[in-house]
């Protein structure tokens, strides 16, 4: 019973933690200091590729580690 009642208080804070810890809220997409002009977005409009091509290199590479030890142990 005891570990069933630490089960579910734990479940709850995981589940509830979001919620309560909050660091600040977003900031208004079209701030005073905001990059360019008119309705930029949040972000500023600031590029993702580089970091999306390390993660699909890194991704790559994990997986052809995997085939590797695969195909090795055969």
């Amino acid at each position: 019973m005891k570990r069933t009642i630490k089960i579910l208080v734990i479940s709850a804070l995981f589940f509830l933690a979001p919620i309560a810890l909050l660091a600040q809220s977003p900031p208004h997409p079209n701030s005073g200091n905001a990059p360019g002009s008119g309705n930029t977005p949040v972000g500023g409009g600031a590029p993702i590729g580089s970091g999306l091509v390390m993660m699909i290199a890194m991704g790559a590479a994990y997986g052809a580690k995997k085939v590797y030890h695969l195909r090795k142990e055969e």
